[in-house]
């Protein structure tokens, strides 16, 4: 019976399923589910490649590279003239517990690759956080009658307070309390603010590639995408938009994301100028300005048009998913005095106040000095991240990869010529349980120029010894098609 047959293949101790991929696909995930489930002793000793080949009918080059590829991910180790083992110590920190049974199908959500997988970008280092900490604050709040009824629409008065406070000495934002509207995360800060300052068919500037969640906000409220092409290295092209008569513009200037460039100061003070000489909109997203690694960050935009009095084109956008985690869903819009009604007349009809009791823990938390605290802990540990992340790539890839973003925030942007689809590639790495996002991802389908390949790797939330074998096996998937 084939391999790829839609039956199951006893051969002596190894069931192997019908999976997706290549034949060397199907074994590696297969002897894998079988250590991984405790079905083979720790220490134990695995069947020669030509005695496996044999018995499953296929080519002693495909086990080998099976083997191989177990070898790299720490599930098997190789003894010199002995033959290959079962690992003592298996990775268990990107393993899942328990391998589903092969006549069971998952359910639907299951099938799907985790969003958290390795590698998965804008997830932060969530064993790092202070749960008990924030727990405790949560817990404080929890029994406030006051907070269980309608709450003031803008956000809670002492978070507001409290970000304000944060903001103008951390970011050089220029703003009080009654400019700050606290949202359900960053998306709905985008929302209001493309709302309350476009009309429908409206154009909007957009970077490209860019952020996509962005760019399916633009899509659905109707606005033409006019695109802005981001290059490795050169970033934004500023002469690009001073040429523009486009309504607004959205950016990620502190580090574009994905392709991790910057816009230094006299760029900022050329695109400020363009936005007031005009009467132009300029949508700021903060994106990652807490994170840089090799210099300290640029004030931000609006920062900077607050200190020459001229901020009344510019919205501020921010949240706490990359510095806290994702699922605390609270954002932040900064926005001119004169759009505050409107913003909050749109924010009513759309979602209403916003959960109180996290608002007030969010508030303590600022307010007791943890937040600065964290920021300066996760600081010092993406650092630390990135340089295994560059250490690992040099080492397993050559020169056949480049690292083309700056040394900031929690991805890493890669580039290459030939060889593998970046599509292909990130299907290949999802059968493996990691999140390879490829550029294409990021791209409007009808703004692709690009003549090169490229991918993006979040390692936030990879625990540090993992990174090395993580990057060997997207390394394994990478040459295969050399």
């Amino acid at each position: 019976m084939s391999l790829l047959s839609p039956q199951l293949i006893e051969t002596g101790d190894l069931t192997i399923a019908t999976l997706t991929g290549s034949r060397q696909e199907r074994l590696f995930h297969a002897i894998r589910d079988k250590i991984v489930g405790s079905l083979w002793p720790m220490g134990g000793k695995l069947p020669s490649t030509r005695k496996l080949a044999d018995e499953l009918s296929l080519s002693r080059n495909t086990v080998t590279a099976a083997y191989e590829q177990l070898v790299a991910e720490g599930y098997i180790e190789s003894r010199l003239g002995s033959g290959f083992y079962v690992s003592v110590d298996l990775p268990e920190h990107y393993l899942t517990a328990q391998p589903p049974r092969a006549d069971r199908k998952p359910p639907a959500a299951a099938q799907a690759l985790d969003l958290n997988a390795p590698f998965a970008p804008g997830v932060p280092d969530l064993a790092a956080f202070p749960a008990a900490k924030w727990q405790s604050l949560l817990q404080r709040h929890a029994g406030r009658q006051s907070l269980m009824g309608n709450q003031d629409l803008q956000g809670l008065a002492v978070l507001r307070q409290a970000l304000s406070d944060y903001l103008a000495t951390s970011r050089s934002v220029h703003c009080n309390p009654d400019r700050i509207i606290i949202t359900a995360g960053a998306q709905q800060a985008l929302s209001l603010a493309l709302l309350a300052t476009l009309r429908r068919d409206d154009r909007i500037l957009m970077e490209q590639p860019g952020y996509t969640q962005m760019r399916k906000i633009i899509d659905w409220q109707g606005y033409q995408l006019q695109a802005l092409s981001i290059q490795p290295y050169q970033g934004l092209d500023v002469h690009a938009v001073l040429s523009s008569e486009s309504e607004a513009l959205y950016l990620t200037p502190s580090n574009q994301y994905p392709m991790g460039t910057t816009l230094n100061t006299e760029q900022r003070l050329k695109l400020i100028d363009w936005a007031v000489q005009g009467k132009r909109w300029i949508i700021e997203d903060d994106y990652d300005s807490e994170f840089q690694f090799a210099h300290r960050p640029y004030t931000c935009l609006q920062g900077l048009a607050g200190q020459m009095g001229c901020d009344d084109q510019i919205l501020y956008v921010g949240s706490f998913s990359k510095v806290m985690f994702n699922s605390l869903r609270l954002g932040y819009l900064v926005v001119p005095e004169s759009l505050v009604e409107r913003c909050l007349m749109i924010k009513d009809a759309l979602t209403g106040d916003t959960q109180a009791h996290t608002q007030a823990a969010l508030a303590d938390f600022i307010q007791e000095g943890d937040l600065l605290r964290h920021i300066r802990k996760m600081r010092r540990l993406y650092k630390d991240k990135h340089h295994l992340m560059l250490d690992a790539i040099s080492r397993f890839f050559g020169d056949q990869v480049e690292v083309i973003s700056q040394p900031a925030g929690l991805h890493i942007t890669l580039r290459w010529q030939g060889g593998i689809s970046e599509d292909d590639w990130a299907q290949q790495a999802e059968a493996a349980g990691i999140m390879l996002r490829p550029m294409s991802y990021y791209e409007h389908p009808a703004h692709r120029t690009r003549d090169w390949q490229g991918a993006v790797l979040g390692f936030g939330n990879v625990a540090s010894d993992a990174i090395d074998p993580l990057i060997a096996r997207l390394a394994t998937l990478f040459h295969r098609q050399l």
